[in-house]
């Protein structure tokens, strides 16, 4: 008798949004293979096979075993970055990690599917590009907030004065450290005419007009399961600088906003998506972008507790979701 294939999460060791779909996988008895692509080569070993049957051959961490061609699902959560292995020069370094990346990493992207996927990492990537989630959503029925990319101060300009009420939002939230080195986070602010100058034109920025909003909502769609949330209580613009003056209810979508959530996750081929409005005094929904991989973790208990089971069921039995 063959045991049962296992469900395999591909993230980082400090990663509690998994721990939590993991210690729901175990407690269904679903065998888990928890790797991190960035503990290859030092603790990750592979054999892949491939010919006419297809991938095979065996991954192994320090703690698991795992054949290629008995997967369930994959859960791709948070990976650390692919490294070449320590002692080596700085090229030498870069060339293996590159390696690495096409290599392990196209293997992980080759075990099944993309429906087994939550979310397959390709998708991933794709999903992350804010002028084409910007563009999905609008031709999907959302309502997107007029919006300016560009890398020359006179159109920022003109952009804020025409639109009175401006925002500015980095495009990535990428790494970001402060000449000491600390780390620092680039937040949504309100920006005026006389803040733009010459530093505009050094990269690509993205300014939107301003949601006069009442409350924010959190929309974490699993496959056809919708969890929306509304955020109130922030005393800035930002919600994600005041957590502990939150205060979270579970509502329903919209019929509009939930035929357009689902055919924006058709549009990129996803399973799993945060997604992120603005509420304003009529009710209406501003979409302001999708996370696709978003976290859901800091949510009460009673909320969260349903996302993990809707994620749970989506990678023991794979296929369900839109496509």
């Amino acid at each position: 008798m063959t045991s049962p294939s296992p469900v395999v999460v591909v993230t980082c060791l400090d990663d509690p949004t998994a721990d939590l779909v993991i210690s729901e996988l175990a407690r269904r008895r679903v065998p888990v293979v928890r790797l991190d692509p960035g503990d290859f080569p030092s603790e990750v070993t592979v054999r892949a096979d491939l010919g006419e049957s297809g991938l095979g051959g065996t991954l192994r961490t320090t703690t698991r075993s795992l054949a290629l061609d008995h997967v369930r699902s994959v859960y791709w959560r948070r990976p650390r970055p692919y490294a070449g292995p320590p002692g080596l020069d700085s090229p030498e370094s870069e060339w293996c990690a590159e390696q690495a990346r096409y290599g392990l990493g196209g293997i992980l992207a080759a075990l099944l599917p993309e429906s087994h996927y939550v979310n397959h990492p390709w998708a991933n990537r794709a999903a992350e590009q804010k002028p084409a989630q910007l563009t999905a959503a609008a031709g999907g029925g959302f309502r997107v907030p007029p919006t300016l990319l560009t890398n020359d101060p006179r159109a920022a300009r003109d952009f804020t004065e025409e639109y009175g009420r401006v925002v500015y939002k980095p495009l990535y939230n990428s790494d970001y450290a402060d000449e000491d080195g600390r780390a620092l986070t680039v937040w949504v602010e309100e920006i005026t005419p006389d803040e733009l100058n010459a530093g505009v034109a050094v990269t690509l920025h993205l300014f939107q007009q301003r949601v006069e909003k009442v409350a924010d909502v959190r929309l974490t769609a699993v496959g056809d399961n919708l969890f929306a949330v509304r955020i109130d209580g922030s005393p800035g613009l930002d919600w994600r600088r005041h957590y502990d003056a939150l205060r979270y209810t579970l509502i329903e979508a919209p019929p509009e906003i939930a035929k357009a959530v689902q055919a924006y996750l058709t549009h990129f081929r996803l399973t799993f998506g945060a997604f992120d409005f603005g509420l304003d005094p009529t009710g209406g929904w501003h979409f302001y972008e999708c996370n696709p991989n978003g976290q859901f973790a800091w949510f009460p208990d009673h909320i969260t507790t349903r996302i993990v089971h809707a994620i749970a069921d989506q990678l023991q039995q794979p296929h369900r979701g839109p496509r």
